[in-house]
């Protein structure tokens, strides 16, 4: 068994929609970045990588490449996910927390939860997402920032 923790910060901008966890979000800020900033999905990309001892999301998908401006996170995470498939291993579970003071996101933890389960091609029930407020205190609690965390286990690949 593997195990990789996963983590990523992305600014807030005026406007939305909020693209997380490979979804749109109804919310009056989006995040900010080089790729579409989908501060979630990278959290998720890291713990794989670094699970599989595969170097992280900055090294595949480096920002000083101008392929990557704009780059769908969830595509990246495809091709992260199939690179650890390549070196043996396969996702036992996934267990994610987004840190935001707003939107509110419990109401969308089941769909991100799908979201990201679509993309890897696992059952739903592998991935668990939590959501967390700033409780108001520090770059989460006063909106400028939202962070993701991910811890994942991979398992070697029991089918060829």
């Amino acid at each position: 068994m593997r195990v990789g923790i996963g983590h990523d910060t992305h600014r807030l901008g005026q406007g939305g929609p909020l693209r997380l966890g490979g979804l749109e979000i109804p919310h009056d800020r989006h995040l900010v970045g080089h790729s579409d900033a989908d501060v979630l999905l990278h959290a998720v990309t890291d713990a794989l990588l670094g699970a599989a001892a595969l170097g992280d999301i900055g090294e595949l998908f480096p920002d000083t490449d101008p392929a990557n401006r704009g780059r769908d996170s969830a595509d990246m995470l495809a091709r992260a996910y199939a690179a650890v498939n390549d070196a043996g291993y396969e996702l036992v579970n996934l267990d994610c927390i987004v840190f935001a003071q707003r939107p509110k996101l419990s109401p969308h933890k089941g769909a991100l939860a799908e979201r990201i389960a679509q993309i890897l091609g696992i059952s739903p029930g592998a991935v668990s997402v939590k959501a967390k407020t700033g409780e108001s205190v520090g770059e989460v609690g006063r909106e400028e920032v939202m962070m993701a965390q991910c811890v994942a286990l991979l398992a070697p690949r029991t089918s060829a």
